[in-house]
């Protein structure tokens, strides 16, 4: 799976905080982690992870710096720009690996350092 336009839909849904788009490209029997949280099984848990997420913040944009495949695994890196309730702003480097099933993602890490997010700016 290394087709460019399925990342971007990807993270357009995720950018767009649209957790019913989202879910669509993961596995019901999905292993996802983000940063150092502990990791969540299954399509309904990392929805309502996925929506607690959206909802502590304003909004978010990623700026994907490259993307490539090696077998089943897609692997991108860039800068995401998170957006606070109160407008501040904070940009940090990602990288995400997707392990794939076809079109859908089976395992989904996220390599990024958000523990400034929630501090006071």
């Amino acid at each position: 799976m290394s087709d460019v336009s399925w990342v971007n839909r990807l993270f357009q849904s995720i950018d767009n905080k649209d957790t019913e788009s989202f879910i669509t490209f993961i596995a019901d029997d999905i292993f996802f982690r983000f940063g150092n949280a502990e990791p969540i099984h299954g399509k309904n848990n990392v929805d309502n992870v996925i929506k607690g997420f959206f909802e502590s913040i304003k909004a978010l944009q990623h700026d994907i710096s490259e993307t490539w495949s090696q077998g089943d695994t897609v692997i991108c890196h860039g800068f995401v720009t998170y957006t606070r309730h109160d407008s501040s702003t904070l940009t940090v480097p990602f990288a995400n690996i997707f392990k794939m099933d076809g079109t859908v993602i089976t395992e989904y890490l996220i390599y990024v350092d958000i523990s400034e997010l929630y501090s006071d700016s």
